[in-house]
């Protein structure tokens, strides 16, 4: 049975119309099945989710990036590679079954598969701590990049949470700790890392594992430092605010590409990913292998530099460079013209103020006499 969000109440309307028409039987027994009727209710379906879809607000797209019947990481693993190994514990303390990790193929490359897992039912929610992952996750995932990035083997991620696990128990083994020495790892690796948010990329618990090479993002997927709910909660103490918290968030995957925090947005089937799970799936897939492809003749220090440019140059026009007068290992900020301009207006706006003052005493004593 497909599940509904609120917005789409006229196309559960119509698809409900629709699987009635298809019934052969009636109450006097079985009728002709009417098929120009049901090419015309497809034909409005299509209509109804082009309008709906291409209009969502980001609170309606974040109601989709969690949509119950969304695929999730092991979906995906499934479908996308071959001889998937499933590799478990951090060899501390115990499994953490909110991250599916292990090795697998994909397109006769060897890769490490990180996914993110939320679970698909109540018991496999629980069981998976709704994709919560505790310091035992991330021990495991530094476990597992640093033995790929002792083979060169490249790391796969996908993106699935709504944050780190909050519990007393993780904070007493260590949660903060193990975040920062897995978002360390990530930007330390020499192999290529490549990240996809499939569905809700929520605070540290996804910039853990999505310090990478190329950062993907479905089209209705989300990736904020905190949920709508919580921001609107500390900035105006009403969670029902949350609309307006999503909209200032900027945590839409077009938003996000425009400010260059991730590289790529792979499009959804029309009516979101949980419509059509394997052609999201196929188009995954040629994303991964086409990026793969990209680092394919770099050197292990080209792919490391690649992903420091990378993170160093969001929120700045053209990001940092090695000067020739310094020593190789040190970057200099390359500052814009524009920026350059403003900065000397700022440092001299006192000298300004007063020649330009002296000037148009000049003026007015030149004019009087």
């Amino acid at each position: 049975m497909r599940n509904y969000l609120e917005f789409e109440k006229e196309i559960k309307n119509l698809e409900e119309n629709l699987e009635s028409s298809k019934n052969p039987f009636d109450k006097d027994g079985i009728s002709e099945v009417d098929t120009a009727k049901i090419q015309k209710i497809e034909k409005e379906i299509n209509k109804k989710l082009i309008s709906t879809y291409s209009n969502l607000n980001s609170w309606q797209k974040t109601m989709v990036a969690r949509h119950e019947d969304r695929p999730r990481a092991n979906y995906y693993i499934k479908e996308i590679f071959e001889d998937f190994t499933l590799l478990s514990g951090d060899r501390l303390f115990a499994d953490d079954k909110s991250v599916t990790a292990g090795f697998g193929a994909i397109g006769n490359k060897s890769v490490l598969i990180l996914g993110q897992e939320k679970g698909e039912d109540l018991n496999s929610r629980m069981e998976r701590n709704f994709g919560m992952m505790k310091p035992e996750g991330y021990r495991k995932c530094i476990r597992l990049m640093k033995l790929a990035d002792r083979f060169k083997i490249p790391v796969i991620t996908f993106i699935d949470t709504p944050g780190a696990y909050p519990g007393i128990g993780a904070e007493q083994r260590g949660q903060a700790i193990a975040i920062a020495n897995s978002i360390e790892c990530c930007m330390s690796l020499k192999v290529p890392n490549i990240s996809i948010i499939i569905g809700e990329g929520g605070s540290g618990g996804a910039i853990a594992l999505a310090s990478s090479n190329k950062v993907i993002m479905l089209e209705h997927s989300i990736y904020s430092v905190i949920s709508p709910e919580g921001c609107a909660s500390i900035l105006w103490r009403d969670p029902s605010k949350s609309l307006e918290a999503a909209d200032a968030m900027k945590l839409t995957a077009k938003e996000l590409l425009n400010l260059g925090i991730v590289d790529e947005v792979i499009n959804e089937p029309l009516g979101g990913a949980h419509r059509d799970n394997k052609l999201t799936a196929e188009k995954i897939k040629n994303s991964i292998i086409k990026n793969l492809d990209s680092f394919q003749n770099l050197s292990g220090d080209q792919v490391f530099n690649q992903r420091k440019m990378k993170f160093l140059k969001i929120g700045r026009d053209q990001g940092f460079k090695k000067p020739s007068y310094a020593a190789e290992d040190k970057l200099t900020y390359i500052e814009p013209s524009l920026s350059k301009f403003r900065r000397f207006i700022q440092e001299r706006k006192r000298l300004l103020t007063i020649t330009t003052t002296i000037l148009a005493l000049a003026v007015i004593l030149s004019i009087l006499m």
